[in-house]
């Protein structure tokens, strides 16, 4: 295995810029406050398609920049969520919160709305020529843009490393105890 890095380490004060913008304090603190902002806001607005959440800091103020694919969702009628959704980071944060929504353009060349969607349509058991064949208005346009990988191979339950009934299924090794992780479970059934 060769030692990557991750390329965004590259392009940082290049073509793009820090997602935790703060200064000063307590470290360990500022960053597991940003990583609960994010779990929650992940959580909460799974289904706005989020891009990026950027979070800055000023003494008394936490501006939260999230990039969706359905901003729409994000700030419902009358912006009556982000008003919630205002309230709700401020009792997570205990400090002001200030939020700014942007639309992603092109949500169909945006890795992270990509593979989540597909990962969506994975744990909801949308067939594989489904999910490989999208209709021509999800695709990626241009030159430039290359077609994203969407065929998914293998299962996504653990449970199609263990034995079937009569034997070990063909290619996944024998071990002398069954597998490691699952020894004497009773697969029987």
């Amino acid at each position: 295995m060769g030692q990557k890095t991750n390329p965004i380490s590259n392009r940082i004060g290049i073509t793009r810029g820090w997602d935790s913008n703060w200064v000063g304090g307590n470290y360990a603190e500022k960053i597991a406050e940003d990583y609960e902002i994010r779990k929650y806001l992940g959580s909460r607005l799974a289904k706005a398609s989020l891009s990026r959440i950027i979070i800055e800091r000023t003494l008394k103020l936490i501006t939260v920049t999230i990039h969706a694919a359905r901003p729409g969702v994000i700030i419902g009628k009358g912006g009556q969520e982000v008003d919630k959704l205002k309230e709700e980071l401020k009792k997570v944060t205990n400090k002001d919160v200030q939020i700014n929504i942007f639309e992603v353009k092109r949500p169909e060349v945006d890795a992270t709305i990509v593979a989540d969607s597909i990962a969506r349509q994975i744990e909801g058991r949308v067939s594989r020529g489904r999910r490989g064949h999208q209709g021509p208005d999800q695709r990626p346009r241009g030159r430039r843009r290359n077609r994203p990988l969407r065929d998914v191979q293998g299962r996504p339950h653990p449970a199609a490393y263990l034995p079937c009934r009569h034997r070990l299924r063909p290619g996944r090794g024998q071990h002398p105890d069954g597998y490691h992780g699952y020894q004497g479970l009773d697969l029987q059934r």
